[in-house]
């Protein structure tokens, strides 16, 4: 009597359950496939953004360096990642045909030390430099020397034709 008072014949019970079974591992494999997507997605902006990180300066130095009526002439920027100084021209003030701008690190103490010429008329220059250039510097100054710049060994010429305090920004 017990066989008769089933519902359902044992062969439907189980063809019902392989497919309950079936959809349930169908569902668990789309929902790893979308975890895996998503993961990879997610690895893949980080990286995108890290890249656009490196992109951007990591300014630690600045300085705007001022005439004798104190109007700003150039902001020089050091970014310590890049290894440069960027130097930008913010007057027109340009140097003479048998002149040439150099600028110079004004420790204090010491003898001015020469960071570069300014080759170039345009409006943004790059001079080699690395973090230590700055470092207990307070001030930067730009003379007006003889063309290609003073020589080693040499101070440079006075007075100074722009100069200005350098600031180290917290990081």
């Amino acid at each position: 009597m017990n066989e008769t008072t089933s519902p359902l014949p044992p062969i439907a019970s189980s063809a019902w359950w392989r497919a309950a079974t079936i959809g349930c591992l169908l569902i668990m494999a789309f929902a790893a496939a979308t975890g895996v997507s998503m993961f990879e997605q997610f690895t893949a902006q980080v990286n995108q953004l890290q890249n656009k990180l490196k992109d951007v300066a990591q300014i630690k130095f600045i300085a705007v360096l001022t005439d004798d009526k104190q109007a700003p002439a150039l902001l020089v920027t050091l970014d310590p990642l890049d290894n440069a100084m960027q130097i930008q021209r913010l007057s027109s003030v340009a140097e003479g045909r048998e002149d040439s701008m150099q600028l110079w690190a004004l420790p204090a103490s010491g003898k001015p030390i020469a960071l570069g010429v300014l080759g170039s008329s345009s409006k943004t220059l790059r001079l080699p430099a690395t973090e230590k250039t700055l470092v207990n510097v307070p001030q930067l100054a730009i003379s007006v020397e003889n063309k290609g710049g003073a020589e080693p060994g040499a101070g440079p010429r006075l007075p100074y034709l722009f100069q200005g305090a350098v600031v180290q920004k917290a990081l």
